[in-house]
């Protein structure tokens, strides 16, 4: 459900010098973090145009789905594509791979992004999902890649200039469709561990979903379905509901707002099972969940995948150099294809907005 201690733990390392650089970086990119996505800093790409601006954006984040091998023994997406139709419908028809990972059509278009961010070894979650919410980057600020938890010196970074933050600031309506137990985090010492996309949200007061908003739907349970929140949680009292019925209820809310993001993790939870079955399951699982997205989506709204590395496209080993999956799908998604990496992400989806 994304509110558990994951199984792939940091490990205790002693870092180099190189990380107090990075804590200089960091202080010096927090004061200037918005005028570097205006003047053509690393964090936007080069020769970026006017966007044709939708009516609203909806961020959906997929954990740990890259862009792998056509390989129907390695990858779940090829092993499954011909029960992945909304999937396949978004990526322009056709399968992204290695060798062909720009596929595009009628109703969307695939962004491979690169989540290596320059920096040797297998990228993490904790800066991976910095990078994408803030275009910052992050693995540079922090020495390396680390995960799954945001590094605490990078947490101010994450809390004051994410996307949901500066969409706020710019007189824009955001919303973080997930539900989150009302106790959360609580004061326990695994209180401390918090992932980049609730960190944004609480820090700027949209994490305000609750049972209550789940029950009604008004909320999405990060696992898509309510079976969690039911069988783990205690509360029997949510209703049932199929992937396609939380899909209508994230465009219901996505409707409401300017931008709105919403995430889910069982797909990089799959991917570290490195079981097949359990990969495939998780992939038709979201493309039930878009199949519902997409039939009760206003049509001015631009959709945005994105992912914060690869992992369950190989299900040989866990985390990828490969790169991340990114769709677009919706007004303005032309435009997308400007993006190369994590780091483009926010400055995307502010100019989207007409906000940089």
């Amino acid at each position: 459900m994304g509110l558990v201690l994951r199984a792939h733990r940091p490990g205790l390392v002693r870092y180099p010098e190189r990380r107090l650089c990075g804590r200089r970086l960091l202080h010096r990119r927090l004061r200037h973090a918005r005028r570097s996505a205006r003047t053509g800093g690393r964090s936007r790409p080069q020769g970026s145009s006017q966007i044709d601006k939708p009516a609203r954006l909806l961020l959906l984040f997929l954990d740990g789905v890259g862009i792998g091998e056509d390989h129907a023994d390695i990858n779940p997406f090829a092993r499954a594509r011909s029960s992945l139709p909304t999937f396949l419908q978004l990526m322009g028809g056709s399968l992204p791979t290695l060798g062909n990972a720009h596929t595009s059509g009628p109703r969307g278009r695939v962004i491979p992004l690169d989540a290596t961010l320059d920096m040797d070894g297998l990228p993490q979650s904790g800066t991976g999902q910095t990078a994408l919410l803030t275009g910052e980057d992050a693995a540079d600020l922090h020495g390396r890649h680390f995960g799954p938890w945001v590094p605490v010196a990078l947490r101010p970074l994450v809390e004051q200039h994410s996307v949901l933050q500066r969409a706020l600031d710019a007189g824009r309506s955001a919303a973080f469709a997930n539900a989150y137990p009302r106790s959360w985090p609580g004061s326990s010492r695994r209180s401390r561990f918090i992932a980049a996309l609730p960190l944004a949200a609480k820090a700027a007061g949209l994490l305000d979903r609750h049972e209550e908003a789940l029950g009604e739907g008004r909320a999405v349970s990060s696992e898509i379905v309510n079976d969690g929140w039911r069988t783990h949680l205690g509360h029997d009292w949510l209703p049932e509901i199929s992937p396609q019925e939380a899909g209508a209820n994230l465009a219901a809310i996505s409707g409401d707002h300017d931008l709105t993001l919403y995430a889910h993790y069982a797909t990089d939870d799959a991917g570290h099972s490195q079981s097949m079955d359990d990969a495939v399951a998780a992939l038709q699982r979201v493309d039930a969940f878009l199949e519902g997205l997409l039939e009760q989506m206003a049509s001015d709204t631009l959709l945005l995948v994105t992912s914060d590395h690869g992992n369950i496209e190989d299900v040989r080993a866990g985390h990828t150099r490969n790169p991340a999956l990114g769709i677009a799908s919706g007004p303005g998604e032309e435009h997308a294809q400007e993006m190369s990496d994590l780091r483009h992400v926010t400055p995307f989806v502010l100019r989207a907005l007409g906000i940089e």
